[in-house]
């Protein structure tokens, strides 16, 4: 096996990538504070450096078989936190903006694909050890196949959590007062959404396609070969428009029209303030209020700040709930509830 320089491969360009990721991440958490949504894409460049660097190790170097197959086991982990890894970004505010059967329904479907995906992964990396240590070049035909189930399970892992976020976001923006005042951020909300699943899911779905042509030992050698490294480049390029996503939700939040970036300001009294006395005279003064807190990053109260935070308007900060789509009908002139996504 030819011994190639580092910087010669692909390979090390992509992990010098991912390591990008890695620091810019720590640079928006500097910004908007640290918090688990942001540490989604960090860990996902985190696993794809290691992913990268070791599979230079296992197919560009002389090293011992026995060596070579070791460190497979740890690159396909690494690729496993790396791809699978960012599917998370989604379940996190979903976790907090669904509740009851909507709920159940999602957490089943996100975890039943989710054991797939990591299943399917094990069974390249068992596959991928045999062929190395067999140096049996056959084996690859089946990893092919099997990579072809592990991105299409991740394609509609993304297209079902696309699904709920953008019928919450849509929902909550037709039926809220308050959401009408900040019709941007809502609308702001769904396009993001739509442009994540876009990206992930044609990215599966192209991912396995090429896989059914590639040639044996990570290498670039066809076109079909080539056109999957470009895709994968694209995938490590993914977590920069997290990023993007966390840093402009905040700053479209801070120019909304009552926009707060923290809780100690009186938040609930000054929007009081905001609603004229003729305005409150035309909804029922029953109703109630609840504030969705999409936090792009910043920890309040709750170690776990990195999720949505929904919020009863007359109660403290540190209770928090679920809010439930059919709470936010409207009925004649009456809101029954009023939802506020606030991004701090």
């Amino acid at each position: 096996m030819a011994s190639l320089v580092y910087f010669e491969v692909s390979w090390s360009i992509l992990s010098v990538i991912c390591m990008g990721n890695v620091l810019f991440g720590c640079v928006v958490c500097g910004i908007t504070s640290f918090s688990l949504l942001a540490f989604v894409p960090i860990i996902s460049s985190a696993g794809g450096a290691i992913a990268c660097g070791l599979c230079y190790y296992i197919y560009y170097q002389p090293y011992p078989a026995t060596n070579r197959a070791v460190a497979s086991v740890f690159g396909d982990l690494f690729w496993l936190v790396q791809e699978a890894g960012l599917l998370f970004y989604s379940y996190m505010i979903l976790q907090r903006v669904l509740r009851g059967i909507r709920w159940r329904v999602f957490a089943s479907l996100f975890w039943i694909l989710t054991l797939g995906v990591v299943a399917t992964r094990v069974a390249i990396a068992v596959y991928r050890v045999r062929s190395i240590l067999d140096d049996n070049h056959g084996l690859q035909v089946t990893i092919n196949y099997l990579h072809i189930s592990y991105f299409s399970l991740m394609a509609i892992l993304e297209c079902i959590s696309a699904y709920f976020l953008i019928a919450v976001f849509a929902s909550a923006r037709d039926t809220s007062f308050q959401a009408a005042i900040k019709i941007g951020l809502f609308r702001y909300l769904t396009r993001s959404t739509e442009v994540r699943v876009g990206i992930l899911a044609v990215q599966g779905i192209l991912r396995a396609i090429t896989h059914s042509f590639q040639t044996p030992g990570q290498r670039a050698d066809n076109i079909a070969s080539q056109l999957d490294r470009f895709l994968y480049t694209i995938f490590c390029l993914y977590p920069v428009l997290l990023f993007i996503d966390l840093l402009a939700s905040k700053l479209r939040f801070t120019n909304s029209p009552n926009g707060s970036s923290s809780y100690g300001n009186g938040v609930n009294s000054s929007r009081s303030k905001g609603i004229s006395t003729n305005r409150r005279d035309n909804y029922s003064m029953g109703r109630t209020q609840h504030t969705v807190e999409v936090h792009g990053g910043k920890t309040m109260g709750d170690n776990n700040g990195s999720q949505e935070q929904i919020i009863p308007g007359n109660s403290s900060q540190t209770g928090t709930s679920e809010i439930d789509l059919e709470d936010m009908d409207t009925r004649g002139n009456v809101i029954k509830k009023t939802v506020e996504f606030k991004v701090v």
